[in-house]
């Protein structure tokens, strides 16, 4: 499984993790083409290297004009939406974006659609988020995961005052993470940084056992002596789960006889939103002959937590079950194909190197079958077609 460990021993922003995924070997060529199908202009991009404390490391040096207005986020995902980029590097950028708008709402308790973006919402971060997105997909990363973020010390002038490091929003979109602070003065996690990496990953802490493929440096950029302000990328294959797709997990399961429907559907949405895996209800008979539900939630330990806090805090539930269970499950990626009715994923499922499975994304056909006013069956064959074509 191709596998992306972030290394943040010295934080992470957005040009820091563009910087890297270069460095570790996306061709230049290839991203410039692929990043002018965002379909914008007024910037330009070059990759320079540089070097921060004896390591050479790449910045990834963004210019663009002056912005005099701030975006909201639905300025900044029709942008994405209606770009010629893939259905899965517009997927990756709105999610991240969206994360952002939610935390900041969080930290200024108004509604997400009422959210400027300021800084966030320049057309340099809308270059970083789409740039990383695209070298996700171009270097065919299938697994994420971090170590702690190192978030620096001291204070951040900000339009609302002068606030600790993290600021507020950084430390909101940091929750579930694990972080910590030297004496290293500056804010070495930026919004964009902490968005990106925080909406990929849901595994953090060592780096795993993997067979080391490519190595990339990212520059930040302050400079500090004898400490590299940089963000490293490892890139390797994750022999375990390349192997046999073996992966412990965790499930989470209570039977309640007194919740509304309305209530279990919400639940379901949020758990998906914390990172469950898998979310269920099943029938079941309770005591005195009453008729009840047993919710299940599939999760990764790091995610347990917080899933357990939702079920106790949003269901009439008092207690939870837990046990870890072992899942194998083929190895996965998604084929972007070419139809007629325009560009659908399809998820192709391998074993051993052999495609046993390939299933065009539904969502997508459907959309594309109400476009075209045509059966959704003839979407998913012209895919599957267009699949057979570009195997």
């Amino acid at each position: 499984m191709k596998t992306l460990y972030f290394d943040c021993f010295a934080g992470a922003s957005g040009d820091m993790i563009l910087g890297a995924l270069i460095a570790a070997g996306v061709d230049r060529d290839v991203f410039q083409q692929q990043l002018a199908l965002l379909g914008v202009d007024g910037y330009t991009i070059g990759f320079d290297k540089v070097d921060r404390s004896g390591i050479t490391a790449t910045y990834a040096r963004v210019e663009t004009r002056h912005e005099h207005s701030h975006r909201h986020l639905s300025d900044i995902l029709k942008i994405i939406y209606e770009s010629k980029l893939s259905n899965g590097v517009k997927e990756r950028a709105a999610k991240i974006f969206s994360r952002l708008a939610e935390a900041e709402a969080r930290v200024h308790s108004v509604a997400v659609d009422q959210i400027h973006f300021h800084e966030v919402g320049a057309l340099d971060a809308i270059i970083d988020v789409v740039g990383a997105a695209i070298c996700f997909e171009l270097l065919g990363i299938e697994r994420f995961l971090s170590s702690p973020f190192h978030v620096g010390s001291g204070t951040v002038d900000m339009d609302h005052g002068c606030f600790p490091v993290p600021p507020p929003a950084v430390a909101e979109l940091l929750k579930g993470a694990p972080f910590y602070s030297t004496e290293i003065v500056g804010e070495l996690v930026t919004p964009t940084g902490a968005a990106i990496i925080t909406t990929v990953c849901n595994e953090y802490g060592p780096i795993p056992a993997m067979t080391l493929r490519e190595v990339g440096y990212g520059a930040g950029t302050r400079e500090y002596q004898k400490f590299p302000n940089a963000l490293r990328v490892l890139i390797g294959e994750d022999e375990s789960n390349a192997s046999d797709g073996v992966e412990q997990l965790w499930m989470l399961e209570t039977n309640m006889d007194d919740i509304s429907p309305q209530i279990l559907g919400h639940v379901m949405e949020r758990a998906f939103d914390l990172g469950a895996l898998d979310c269920y209800f099943t029938p079941v008979q309770m005591k005195k002959n009453r008729p009840g539900v047993l919710l299940s939630i599939l999760c990764r330990a790091p995610e347990r937590a917080a899933l357990t806090d939702l079920v106790f805090s949003e269901t009439t539930t008092l207690g939870i079950r837990s046990y870890e269970v072992e899942r194998r499950a083929l190895q996965r990626k998604i084929v972007t194909v070419e139809t007629q009715y325009g560009s659908i994923d399809v998820k192709v499922a391998q074993l051993n190197g052999h495609v046993l499975k390939a299933m065009p994304e539904y969502e997508q056909c459907r959309e594309a079958a109400r476009r075209a006013n045509v059966p959704l069956r003839l979407i998913e064959e012209a895919a599957q077609a267009a699949l057979a074509k570009h195997r």
